[in-house]
């Protein structure tokens, strides 16, 4: 409404809709990538330490131990998941950058501090509380599988990094595409999208294959105890990553509050380096919280195959997508994924709309407000949008829940309730991850190809290159701060639920 309609600075306090875009940086990037981080690093600490000592009593009973062993395999979680959080504070601590270095650059070296203590303490953890009885070679299969976990997410930040800041390769493409228009840049950074769910992917893949071989090398039956492990490695740099993510929208705050108050364009210029490091900060940050997902899906996937098996008392191992009603079932968990998405981005359109309107309004009924001499109703725009977010959740919060027991529900008459869930749950899971990463990157890609043309190329601000680039940072907005981390929620519910309610499927 401001840059293309009306023509002023983004962040202008003409506009009445600044406010709660600035509001809207905080709640999302701040708040809600907290609780999102909170709920993976909880859920993990609990699947890990379930997965232990189930592992340490089936040891304990077959070499005749003490129960002490299993409290220290059950204290493992927690004491590794201290030392990562020791080492995201002195990796903070560490992070100095010069005047004239690029910001991002220092936040990888207080990164790569953090990493490197966070190894040491997991190897540290596991050397004390991982000696199996009869498995003296134990511990250091499974202090590997940690450092694959913290390599995943040392490739995640990379790859991430790669996707969407502007000195690279597919920000600079989207950004050249902006200039015959906003269809080129909507093409270009669609592409882009779709491109970077290959690395990841590969990545991941690595991780839980390695992982698992691992711990079924260290102790028999210990494979997927070795894959909980690297992802509590994964995990153990998540206080720094969080605090990346938090620099995104402190920097856009920043600017917008310089732009407010008129300072010289010097000092803008500054701020908005700084706000497109942020961007691809917050985009890291939701690769990495669905890089861990990943790892943590397959846990609980597992974890609900052998309750079945146990609740039967069966061997459930395997899940045959030959059969239709399964087949089919797998269909409805990958459609579920597309729906949950077009649900979540319709609410942020709705209430795009009631804002836009809002806005048109009050520049038509006091033509004060762009003159300066009128002070808008920022207020009313922060209501529009709060009661929208509410409100627009409610459907896509009943489909995550609701949809899994309705697949288990209706395949249970035909007497496939629990393999058909599995199936559901195993295909929406790896679709989740895939059109997460997807959605997270590119939108991270088109906003910051917007900077890079504001930051002077192809015409800088106000030209047509930059019309189009803000048209595709508008489209990138929803699927970076909507759909995209809402899946990395929605992938790790739809395993909990499925899990609880497994008696109701057989």
């Amino acid at each position: 409404m401001g840059k293309v309609e009306a023509g002023i600075p983004e962040d202008d306090p003409r506009n009445p809709a600044v406010i709660a875009d600035l509001v809207g940086d905080n709640v999302g990037d701040c708040a809600g990538r907290g609780a999102d981080l909170f709920e993976s690093t909880a859920a993990e600490n609990i699947g890990a330490m379930i997965l232990g000592s189930t592992l340490a009593l089936r040891v304990q009973a077959a070499n005749a131990t003490s129960a002490t062993f299993v409290i220290s395999v059950m204290l493992f979680p927690l004491v590794v998941r201290a030392f990562g959080l020791i080492a995201s504070i002195i990796g903070i601590l560490t992070v100095k950058a010069k005047e004239d270095e690029d910001p991002m650059q220092a936040l990888n070296r207080g990164y790569w501090t953090t990493a490197v203590l966070a190894a040491i303490g997991f190897v540290a953890g596991t050397y004390w509380l991982l000696q199996f009885p009869g498995s003296p070679d134990a511990w250091w299969h499974y202090a590997i599988a940690g450092l694959i976990g913290i390599a995943t997410s040392i490739a995640f930040v990379y790859i991430t990094q790669y996707y969407t800041e502007y000195r690279f390769r597919p920000v600079k493409a989207i950004a050249a595409a902006s200039v015959t228009g906003p269809a080129t840049n909507i093409i270009s950074g669609f592409a882009v999208a779709m491109e970077c769910t290959a690395l990841p992917a590969f990545t991941i893949g690595v991780a839980i294959i390695t992982s698992y071989d691992l711990g079924k090398s260290a102790v028999p039956g210990g494979g997927l105890f070795g894959t909980a492990v690297a992802t509590m490695g994964m995990l153990g740099t998540a206080a720094y990553i969080l605090a990346m993510d938090t620099f995104g929208p402190i920097t856009d705050n920043a600017g917008g509050i310089i732009e407010m108050s008129k300072q010289p364009e010097e000092i803008r210029r500054k701020t908005d380096r700084l706000d497109a490091v942020g961007n691809t900060t917050k985009a890291l940050t939701k690769g990495y919280a669905v890089g861990s997902a990943a790892l943590a899906a397959f846990l609980l996937f597992s974890a609900y195959m052998d309750e079945i098996g146990l609740y039967t008392n069966t061997s459930f191992a395997t899940v045959d997508i030959a059969k239709p009603e399964i087949f089919v079932a797998a269909l409805l968990g990958a459609m579920l994924i597309f729906w949950f998405c077009s649900l979540a981005i319709n609410a942020v359109q709705k209430a795009a709309v009631s804002v836009i309107k809002e806005v048109r309004r009050q520049f038509s009924e006091d033509a004060g407000i762009l003159a300066g001499t009128s002070r808008p109703n920022y207020a009313r725009c922060v209501d529009i949008v709060t009661v929208g977010a509410l409100k627009e959740m409610v459907a896509p919060g009943l489909l995550a829940v609701g949809m899994p027991i309705a697949v288990g529900l209706v395949f249970r008459l035909l007497g496939l309730g629990a393999e058909a869930v599995a199936a559901f749950l195993m295909v929406a899971t790896i679709t989740g991850i895939l059109v997460a990463l997807m959605l997270n990157n590119g939108g991270g890609a088109w906003d910051n190809a917007k900077k890079f043309i504001e930051m002077g190329e192809y015409g800088g601000k106000g030209s047509f290159a930059h019309k189009a680039g803000v048209v595709g940072d508008t489209v990138g907005d929803p699927f970076k701060d909507t759909a995209g981390p809402s899946l990395h929620v929605l992938i790790k519910l739809l395993s909990t639920v499925t899990l609880v309610l497994a008696p109701l499927f057989i």
